[in-house]
């Protein structure tokens, strides 16, 4: 999704309203409760809140022109794999394997096989559709955010085909863009 990202691919910039910005400041904190203490910080009730509005119906939440948080379509907010690594503990997390890290890392999506294999961990709380972190085996830090295909248990179960959809991962367009100017 972010592969080759910039900012040219950003069409328009708002500042939104106090009501648009409580909105999306609610959904955050409905979908990531681990935030909730340091949701404050993270989206300064007085400082600006700005809504990017990008190509393929994606949307870019940008805090002092830093992008914080990003959804496609009506979907819900996902972080950046930056405020992710600040903040590791906000999102369930399913693990892939040494084999699959470079394909990852390359924007492939993840495979059920990657993530039932030895190397590979589930969290079986994860629902389908729902956004999740992609961590690596023997790695501290994310590699990728993701979105779910199917639930955990259906990963396990099935154990072939697409388990999680890759939308943003290290060295993207996104992750390389640290600011919006």
């Amino acid at each position: 999704m972010f592969k080759k990202f910039s900012s040219e691919d950003v069409s328009a910039q708002n500042q939104v309203k106090a009501s648009v910005q409580r909105k999306i400041r609610q959904s955050i904190a409905e979908e990531y409760p681990g935030l909730e203490p340091v949701l404050d910080d993270i989206l300064p009730k007085k400082s600006p809140l700005i809504v990017a509005k990008c190509q393929n119906h994606l949307n870019l939440v940008l805090v002092n022109n830093v992008p914080l948080f990003f959804s496609v379509r009506d979907g819900p907010y996902m972080p950046t794999l930056r405020l992710l690594h600040q903040y590791p503990n906000i999102m369930k997390k399913l693990q892939v394997d040494r084999g699959a890290i470079r394909f990852v890392l390359s924007g492939a999506n993840i495979m059920c096989p990657g993530l039932t294999s030895p190397g590979g961990a589930l969290d079986e709380e994860v629902e389908a559709e729902s956004p999740v972190a992609i961590m690596a085996e023997g790695k501290q830090h994310a590699l990728a955010i993701g979105f779910t295909k199917m639930s955990a248990k259906d990963i396990k179960a099935i154990n072939k085909g697409i388990g999680v959809d890759n939308l943003h991962y290290l060295n993207d367009g996104l992750w390389k863009m640290e600011r919006l100017d």
